[in-house]
């Protein structure tokens, strides 16, 4: 493999360059082709970024790219002899998968189903010109058409299971109150509290929850904005909608919003929690569904794909149907009632994440492993 210094900002040993696009999208562009322009404006910039390093002797034997945010979409137009490796995250689908999982949101008009088709678009491109890909689960996989699929392999990003594992110390301060491990801490965990994570389902369930254990304390990260989805009704945010749902039910003395918090400060969180809740549509598998199994919480999760695929129920953890709000409810009751029953539950859950999504052991390898075979022009091993 080649390396070129390049001047900016990245890890140690490991040099970045930055860029900017140069222009905006375009006023008179079609609104069912607003989100491809902005994908491939993103790849000119990168395209153009690419040429400067081309005309400096940079040549990649492999380019591991995700194609999601249109960034990659000329780079084999600079460098045609170099192999690709893509990163499908998920390839969009208008029936059975996150589309048209939830009635509460979902609405059937022509414009709607229009643009999630065409947003679709690049990420084709992209599956066109790959050399190989690699989706981090199952699942998702399974998404990828299926002309494709041959040529794609399933694995994981990688969890530090060093790092992200059981702490029977561990404890959290939030305004003035400490939570320990052993306390009973529920724990809900979004990048963005809203509905594609099951926000809305986790609050309608929390009033009977809190009511059922009145000693337990309600521990909530996310911010307020959108990751997925559509965002919240004008001058809203999902995380105050659904809290105003049920605020009059709630003792919000035992509710708690942190916001987002620090790595070491979320972590700290999973490692409290004497029950987990982990909800989502049909959709990208959330890393930190990884990372509490790998914290040793107790995780109930919804019966969704993507959460079936890491939890077996009565295993490793506990599945409950994504809106079954009384469900959720009695599941998360009977575990901070009696945790014990449970504990060989968190044991699998810890043995299950180390054994196939440890980073270090697991995962970097097949990684690393993978991008030699393509980089040598030899028979991609199976994963």
């Amino acid at each position: 493999m080649q390396a070129l210094a390049i001047d900016g900002a990245g890890l140690p040993d490991i040099p970045m360059l930055r860029y900017k696009p140069t222009r905006s999208t375009s006023r008179d562009a079609h609104p069912w082709a607003q989100e491809f322009e902005t994908k491939v404006i993103r790849g000119e910039a990168c395209a153009a970024a690419a040429t400067k390093l081309k005309a400096q002797g940079f040549a990649p034997d492999v380019i591991v790219a995700n194609p999601g945010w249109g960034e990659s979409l000329f780079l084999k137009d600079v460098w045609p002899q170099a192999k690709m490796l893509a990163l499908i995250e998920f390839v969009y689908g208008a029936r059975g998968l996150d589309f048209d999982f939830d009635p509460e949101f979902h609405r059937e008009d022509l414009p709607r189903y229009a643009r999630l088709r065409a947003k679709n678009a690049h990420l084709l491109m992209a599956l066109a010109d790959m050399d190989w890909g690699i989706c981090p689960t199952e699942f998702q996989r399974s998404t990828v058409p299926a002309a494709f699929r041959a040529k794609t392999s399933v694995i994981f990003d990688g969890i530090d299971t060093q790092v992200v594992r059981p702490d029977p110390s561990a404890f959290v301060t939030v305004n003035g109150r400490t939570l320990r491990a052993g306390d009973e801490v529920l724990t809900f965990v979004n990048r963005n509290l809203e509905p594609y994570r099951g926000y809305h389902a986790f609050m309608r369930a929390l009033p009977e929850i809190l009511r059922r254990r009145p000693n337990a304390v309600a521990l909530i990260v996310g911010g307020d904005g959108v990751s997925y989805g559509a965002a919240a009704p004008e001058g809203k945010t999902w995380k105050d909608l659904f809290l105003d749902e049920v605020r009059e039910r709630l003792d919000l003395s035992r509710v708690l919003f942190v916001g987002r918090l620090p790595y070491v400060d979320y972590l700290r969180v999973l490692q409290v929690s004497a029950c987990h809740v982990y909800l989502t549509y049909p959709f990208v598998l959330g890393w930190s569904c990884v990372e509490a199994l790998a914290a040793g919480a107790l995780v109930v999760g919804s019966r969704t794909p993507p959460v079936e695929e890491v939890i077996t129920h009565g295993d490793n953890g506990l599945l409950v149907d994504f809106f079954d709000t009384e469900g959720l409810a009695a599941s998360v009751a009977d575990c901070l009632a009696e945790p014990q029953r449970f504990a060989a539950l968190r044991k699998r859950a810890r043995a299950l994440a180390a054994r196939r999504y440890d980073l270090a052991s697991v995962c970097l390898p097949q990684q690393a492993r993978l991008i030699e075979h393509l980089g040598s022009g030899s028979r991609v091993p199976e994963s």
